[in-house]
């Protein structure tokens, strides 16, 4: 079905014999360093003031969207060193806990218990309690 569409446009074309006319084509020269390459874009109308003057609101948006980029980087740059700070003060409260906990055990223990009190006068018990029976008409 394609192909047939072809010819007929083919078929449209072949009866118009214009004569076709020839336009030779300047070659362009590259300048040889950049610096030409961008007064020669200025200069010769290819961005011109009416263009420029069109193109701000567009531009001025564009470095808006720049500088929110650069300010969120900057906040996140921030926030992670402020999780940074906080993990090591964690870890070192951590540290402390642990260590203040083995102390505390270490020192509840009956044997340690009994070396501090002994110094108040205080002595371990030999002899098991005693329990005491109260009669219910003795209180």
């Amino acid at each position: 079905m394609n192909r047939f569409l072809r010819k007929n446009i083919e078929e449209e074309l072949e009866p118009e014999d214009e004569p076709q006319l020839k336009v030779k084509k300047e070659k362009v020269k590259d300048p040889e360093n950049g610096n030409g390459f961008f007064k020669k874009l200025f200069t010769e109308g290819v961005v011109t003031k009416e263009a420029a003057t069109e193109m701000l609101p567009f531009l001025l948006f564009l470095s808006f969207l720049c500088m929110l980029y650069i300010a969120n980087s900057h906040m996140a740059v921030n926030n992670i060193r402020k999780i940074d700070k906080l993990s090591k003060e964690v870890k070192e409260l951590s540290w402390e806990y642990k260590s203040l906990k083995a102390d505390l055990m270490f020192k509840s223990k009956l044997t340690e218990v009994a070396k501090k009190v002994d110094t108040l006068g205080i002595k371990e018990l030999t002899v098991p309690p005693k329990k005491l029976i109260v009669g219910n008409d003795e209180h």
